[in-house]
């Protein structure tokens, strides 16, 4: 296969996942754009089928692995850079991988915003740069990472870039 054919099935595979995450509604809208012939190719249920057997295909454990793995399928499609290795070392360094952890002594805490969570993120810092299709609890692992690869991404270039307290 030419190199051209696969970037146009790397293109098409991106999208249709991204259809499948956005819903039904879009994808029936969008189906011209990847290949069928018309939009009533597809009818809602078998769009929330595809949707069900992305979501059921895609199960991440619920330990630090997972969270980390779960975080860069989010950072991927909201383009938000950052490495397994990046995300591993700052959390490692933060917390020790303890979803609950607090900072109830440095400066923010004295200022009554402590830092929380895998990579010690405080509030302010977690609405701002929170990431759609996570949880709004900055104690959730996942959303945790997110916010904070995001935040790091605006202010250093990526995660990967961070080699001390952020």
């Amino acid at each position: 296969m030419s190199a051209n054919g696969q970037n146009r099935h790397a293109r098409t595979s991106r999208l249709a996942r991204k259809l499948a995450v956005a819903g039904a509604g879009a994808a029936v809208l969008a189906l011209p754009l990847i290949g069928a012939s018309t939009a009533s190719a597809a009818t809602p249920a078998a769009a929330t089928t595809a949707t069900t057997a992305t979501t059921a295909a895609t199960a991440y454990p619920d330990n630090l692995d997972g969270w980390i793995r779960e975080s860069l399928d989010i950072m991927a499609q909201h383009g938000i850079p950052g490495t397994y290795e990046g995300i591993h070392r700052n959390i490692m360094r933060e917390s020790s991988g303890n979803p609950l952890a607090i900072n109830n002594w440095d400066i923010n805490a004295i200022n009554g915003t402590p830092s929380k969570g895998l990579l010690q993120v405080i509030d302010p810092t977690f609405q701002a740069y929170h990431v759609e299709g996570t949880s709004w609890d900055p104690y959730d692992p996942v959303a945790n990472i997110t916010a904070a690869c995001n935040y790091a991404a605006d202010r250093y270039g990526s995660m990967d870039n961070v080699f001390s307290a952020y």
